[in-house]
This record gives structure tokens, C-alpha cells and sequence, in this order.
């Protein structure tokens, strides 16, 4: 028996999202039937986290545990033509340590959102992005944003439908910038809550609109109470970036 490491690459858009569901496709679903195709086993794939329906991915990272036996590259090679036409690839293969596991072992996550800040309507980035036409201070934002960092009760940003322990985390990093007509924000953490990004994304994005003021925003977290969010963003410009182990 291996344990393989593999990163993964996906479109979230045709997907119900990461885990495993009845409701619809999955990205892990894809995953274990290309790797039963090849196998013949039936395999679970365990991911570092898990994405919203619509929520895309760089570099998720995941594992599993196989049987029969394979060199890396053919291993890889095997899964991305069986994960064929989904746009899900498997960007790397490696053989991994017993213990290790890509949930439980991660150590940080970092996602990415990206707004387009126009008024002319998406075409092919329909999907990838947040296209708010409004004029958004991405200055403001990041400023704001700073209130957030470090360890707080993030209930408010908190789905009603989130199985995490407690609303309690600690975020590492809250960044905001502004590339031309895209305004980027870059979030790292441990872990996150349901809908966490999504949500002080939707808030930021009153704070870029001149709708709130920063003090809004940390009324809003200390209310600890979903119903203070000003808004929950859509899932279309959130990529998963990074796992971390260390």
C-alpha cells in the first residue's frame, strides 16, 4: 500500500464543489473515479480543503492510499486521461510518508479573490470574477482589512451551515491591492470557516463603495452574529492558492 501526494488544478464551475455529495459532481468524486478506472479500487481522496460549488483551485493539495503499484509520472499521467474532458489535472505526484495527510497535516491556507472593478460586463472571465462596476478604494479596504488580522470570534463571517468546532481563528494575513481594473485580495490562515473569505470579502467590498467605514466593519465582527454581515460575496473569484506544511 502507497501513499500518494498529489496537488491539484481545477475550474470550479461545473462542480457542487470539493467534497464528495449526491447533489451533483464533485472535484474528489472526479478524482476517486478516475483513480478506480485505473485501479480498480475504490478509493478515497482526501483534500486539504474544501471548496464551495464554484470555488476554484491552484493548487489543492490531497492524498490517498493505493495498492497497485506505480512510478509517479505514470501515475499522474493515468489520472489526468481519466479525469478527461473535466477540467480538474493533477499538477504533481509524489509518493508520500505513511502519516502524512493533506487535511490534517496542513499547517496554512491562502486563497485568493479577485474583483473586476468595471463596468463593462464579463465575457470569458464570467465565473473567475467578481465584477462589481461601482468605483472600489482598494486603499480603504486594505486598511480596513487590518482589523481582521489575528485571533478573533469570526461568527459573523461564519455560515449558518459551518461544522467547524468554534467560530474562533486566527488570521495570518488579510492583504488588498489594486492591479488595474482587478482588485486582489489575498487571505492566509490555518483553516478557515464556512464562507469566512466569501464573507469579509462582501464587506470589504462596502468598505471599497464608501457604504461602510472601517468601524462598521469591526462593529461587525465584535457583534459575533451572522445577521451584522453586510454581505456574502459569490463563490466565482475565490481560488484556492496554497497548502502549507511544515
Amino acid at each position: 500500500m502507497t501513499r500518494w501526494r498529489i496537488t491539484v488544478e481545477f475550474d470550479g464551475r461545473p462542480f457542487q464543489g470539493w467534497q464528495r455529495q449526491h447533489s451533483g459532481p464533485s472535484v474528489q468524486g472526479a478524482l476517486e473515479a478516475a483513480l478506480q478506472a485505473i485501479s480498480g479500487e475504490a478509493i478515497a481522496v482526501h483534500g486539504a480543503g474544501r471548496t464551495d460549488a464554484g470555488v476554484h483551485a491552484a493548487a489543492m493539495v490531497a492524498h490517498f492510499d493505493m495498492d497497485r503499484p506505480f512510478m509517479p509520472f505514470r501515475l499522474m499521467e493515468a489520472i489526468n486521461h481519466h479525469l478527461r474532458p473535466q477540467p480538474v489535472t493533477v499538477l504533481d505526484c509524489v509518493e508520500a510518508e505513511p502519516d502524512f495527510h493533506a487535511r490534517f497535516s496542513c499547517t496554512g491556507r491562502a486563497y485568493r479573490y479577485v474583483i473586476l472593478n468595471r463596468r463593462a460586463r464579463l465575457t470569458w472571465q464570467a465565473g473567475l470574477m467578481w465584477r462589481v462596476p461601482a468605483p472600489l478604494d482598494a486603499d480603504a479596504m486594505h486598511a480596513a482589512a487590518q482589523l481582521l488580522v489575528g485571533r478573533h470570534d469570526f461568527t459573523t463571517f461564519r455560515s449558518a451551515h459551518c461544522q467547524s468546532a468554534s467560530p474562533v481563528k486566527t488570521l495570518d494575513r488579510l492583504a488588498v491591492h489594486r492591479d488595474g481594473e482587478q482588485v486582489i485580495i489575498e487571505v492566509a490562515a490555518r483553516s478557515f470557516l464556512h464562507h469566512q473569505v466569501r464573507s469579509m470579502t462582501g464587506c470589504l467590498k462596502l468598505v471599497g463603495q464608501g457604504r461602510w467605514t472601517a468601524a462598521d466593519l469591526r462593529a461587525a465582527l465584535l457583534a459575533c452574529d451572522r445577521t451584522a454581515l453586510g454581505l456574502n460575496a459569490p463563490p466565482d473569484g475565490l481560488t484556492f492558492v496554497a497548502a502549507c506544511y511544515s
